[in-house]
């Protein structure tokens, strides 16, 4: 059933703020309000599971109604709806779509903080709290920029949309359903969610990361049966033994090497700073099949972050089998995290896999549960790409924009898939050394979370302003 909720229905489900989130707005700048927002929203409890994400839908809610933005909440679970909210423009362009998710990742062992995970402490210029970086920041400043432009009674050339999706963490759903029921209200020329990042190569260059492409989960199953018997009897057919041996077929195996259009203008694009020159050497190794696997592998010992854009990568990350210590299971499971490249089908990925196991004795499936949808990556010739690059190349020109390929998901490929281009926005500064991305003390710097704000205004501006360029908007 369809859920459209307003007004007192919706305080059932409010969180306890310290002062009206729409108050004295009007005397915030815009980058004051964004950590206003990212306080309020880190204080707001929304692990999930559970989720409860319309405590953060009713925030949102709260903010665009004290500023005369029109906004609704969607969804078919009271407890967890999504949050969406319109600035109409002249109509000349299709609109932008910004996109943030409600749900954090659960706190986890909350004796492992050494902070309040949702007490949105500010200290040593960092903001902490469970969501602080995912994905809260950007949703904070999304809405500081809505309502900057509401604020300003700034002209747009299309309208503006913001979309806070429940669920993203743990099964998509909310996104799903948006497609599903309302895709008509978050239908875009483009979308900008998370994904991108931004870090300092040896305090020379910026690396201004925009993911356009994204690995795709595949949850594989590697199943072996056999018998019940006793553990004081070794048998050649123990499924145990006989799983175990798949596992390691499969990890230890060189899987094969894959570029992509992304991943070769990035490999090629990234060398131009100073940390990645030793790349220089290596790329057209990659491009030849007899040399790529040792190329590859000599990218992995300098850097594994860049070797796992090259390749279908494998995680085991649970064994069951087996109820006694001396009893011999008559079945036994292995689920692989296999995260497979956009260029690579799931059949592909099973064949290969069997190919390497070698037994048939073992069985290799799909696991149940949601799979994510195979994307080709966004266009670098969309309207949103380019204004990301002239606004960086205006603001940074000595610093390079790349597009990104990421190794993790996002909700983003379901909007790919009905032919939306998703960006993943290269906002908020996070150091490799620093990253504390589903981390206990989670963290975003203050500054970071500011000039990614700014970052944000003027990409908005230049995509969707009726001036000639943001510059003037200042």
């Amino acid at each position: 059933m369809w859920f459209l909720l307003a007004g007192c229905a919706l305080l059932l489900f409010s969180p306890p703020l310290d002062a009206d989130p729409g108050a004295a707005d009007d005397a915030l700048t815009l980058v004051d309000r964004a950590q206003h927002y990212l306080v309020d929203l880190v204080k707001i409890d929304s692990s999930n599971p559970p989720g409860n994400e319309t405590r953060v839908a009713d925030y949102l809610r709260q903010v665009a109604t004290a500023n005369n933005i029109p906004n609704e909440l969607l969804g078919e679970n009271p407890k967890r709806l999504n949050f969406i909210a319109r600035l109409k423009g002249s109509g000349k362009n299709k609109p932008l779509l910004l996109m943030a998710h409600s749900d954090t990742i659960p706190v986890g062992d909350r004796t492992a903080w050494t902070v309040d995970p949702f007490g949105a402490e500010i200290k040593n210029g960092y903001l902490y709290g469970r969501g602080s970086i995912d994905d809260k920041a950007l949703l904070a400043a999304e809405l500081a920029v809505l309502v900057e432009i509401k604020t300003r009674n700034l002209p747009l050339s299309r309208d503006v949309i913001l979309m806070s999706e429940a669920d993203e963490e743990n099964g998509a759903t909310g996104i799903q359903w948006m497609l599903q029921h309302a895709y008509p209200k978050i239908e875009a020329d483009f979308a900008l969610n998370e994904g991108g990042s931004n870090f300092d190569s040896g305090g020379v260059r910026r690396a201004y990361q925009v993911q356009t492409a994204e690995k795709i989960p595949t949850r594989v199953l590697l199943t072996a049966r056999g018998a019940l018997g006793q553990g004081s009897l070794p048998r050649p057919d123990n499924p145990l033994v006989k799983v175990a041996r798949a596992m390691l077929r499969v990890v230890d195996a060189e899987q094969p090497v894959k570029l992509s259009p992304t991943t070769r203008r990035y490999l090629r694009d990234i060398t131009k700073l100073p940390d990645y020159d030793w790349l220089i050497p290596l790329l057209p190794k990659l491009e030849n099949p007899a040399t790529a696997v040792a190329a590859a592998n000599q990218i992995r010992g300098r850097s594994p972050e860049l070797e796992v854009m090259l390749r279908t990568s494998v995680s085991p990350t649970t064994f069951r089998g087996g109820t006694r210590f001396n009893i011999i299971p008559n079945s036994a499971e292995v689920l692989l995290d296999v995260r497979r490249l956009p260029n690579e089908t799931r059949e592909e990925v099973l064949a290969r896999f069997r190919q390497l196991i070698n037994d048939p004795s073992v069985e290799v499936s799909l696991a149940t549960g949601p799979q994510m949808p195979p994307t080709d990556s966004s266009p670098l010739t969309s309207g949103l790409y380019k204004a990301i690059e002239t606004v960086l190349s205006r603001l940074h020109p000595q610093d390079l924009v790349l597009p990104y390929m990421s190794r993790v998901s996002t909700d983003g490929s379901y909007l790919r898939s009905r032919g939306v281009p998703v960006y993943g926005a290269p906002l908020f500064q996070i150091e490799p050394s620093d990253n504390r991305y589903h981390a206990v003390d989670e963290r975003i710097q203050v500054k970071g979370l500011q000039d990614g704000t700014e970052l944000l205004w003027q990409i908005v501006l230049e995509v969707a302003g009726n001036t000639v360029n943001s510059a003037t908007q200042q």
